[in-house]
């Protein structure tokens, strides 16, 4: 296969749980040049990627049908061997099927698999999705598990060595979902457990600085220092791989930490792991009530507020839960 293209054009967490099809297809085609399809925005978790040779992006903020239009046509015009399309959505299924590529594989959820010509049944009886994505190539590649990684460089290591001088942790405390978010008021008594030696680092975008500020205001623990927005996709995976422990919930920080093998203790609220987008690390762990909630899960991603009106889910999770895990 001369070229092959792989397409997630969805959030920062499914394009790391995509990965592992870039390793893997390296592995088994490493003549090949294997370009993958991002959203815009995105693009930054793979500079200096050992194994990609380009990096597309689809603007999906302005103009996002317009643009569309150009990358179909650009894909078509660069005759790919291959492409494999890991998501289940009209628009990517049609530049998979309009690809023209000689195969094309995707799930026989995309309502465009009937132009695939080769289709995957798209299971979610546990399987974890880096499993439901590397059934996509197992009849060209093998059955073995690949893990998902990223590859921050020399540089990115190099801006977060400074912080490395001791014992720390990182906590990610914020989530696009209300109800995947574990409460704040939890996360400061998490922090107020910390060892007296140890640094505390706060991680998160831009818009998460407020929320990282508002902990620390209320946090007992003066060695915390709020990071969110400072930092790049690939040095916060530098600076979360030797980490005493990261502390995330179920969102895009996990799977950072996953992808650099760093140590995990993931969150669950209103999401179960058993959806598949559990974490990965040698040294994982998930955090979750202990008790059954007949509410619990009450969607794949999460809410803008709890549905029942009680966030049980997450009130009802021990700090000790987590405090063993300093």
């Amino acid at each position: 296969m001369n070229k092959i293209l792989i397409i997630q054009t969805a959030s920062i967490g499914d394009v790391i749980l995509a990965t592992p099809v870039v390793e893997k297809l390296h592995r088994f085609f490493p003549d090949s040049l294997i370009d993958l399809l991002v959203k815009k925005g995105n693009e930054s978790l793979f500079a200096g990627h050992p194994f990609l040779h380009e990096v597309l992006t689809w603007d999906k903020r302005s103009n996002a049908n317009r643009n569309f239009y150009h990358l179909m046509h650009r894909v078509r015009h660069t005759k790919y061997s291959l492409v494999v399309n890991v998501q289940r959505f009209l628009m990517t299924g049609l530049m998979t099927a309009f690809s023209g590529a000689g195969m094309t594989i995707g799930f026989d959820k995309s309502p465009l698999s009937l132009f695939f010509t080769k289709k995957i049944i798209h299971r979610l009886d546990g399987v974890h999705e880096i499993d439901r994505n590397l059934l996509l190539i197992e009849e060209i590649t093998d059955n073995s598990r690949t893990m998902p990684r990223l590859y921050p460089s020399i540089p990115d290591f190099n801006h977060v060595a400074p912080l490395k001088t001791g014992l720390y942790y990182t906590v990610s405390p914020a989530s696009l979902w209300f109800t995947k978010q574990y409460p704040m008021e939890r996360w400061v008594e998490l922090l107020d457990h910390l060892p007296g030696d140890a640094q505390c680092y706060l991680l998160g975008a831009a818009n998460d600085h407020s929320l990282c500020e508002a902990i620390i205001e209320k946090a007992a623990s003066r060695g915390i220092i709020n990071l969110a927005g400072q930092l790049t996709f690939l040095q916060s995976a530098a600076l979360m791989q030797d980490a005493r422990m990261n502390f995330t919930n179920d969102s895009a920080p996990m799977h950072l930490a996953s992808a650099v093998n760093g140590p995990t203790t993931a969150v669950y609220c209103s999401t179960v792991p058993g959806f598949g987008f559990g974490p990965l690390s040698d040294d994982s762990q998930v955090v979750e009530i202990e008790n059954d909630l007949p509410c619990r899960p009450c969607g794949l991603h999460g809410y803008s507020f709890c549905p029942e009106k009680h966030f049980r889910c997450a009130g009802g999770i021990r700090t000790e839960q987590l405090t063993g895990r300093l």
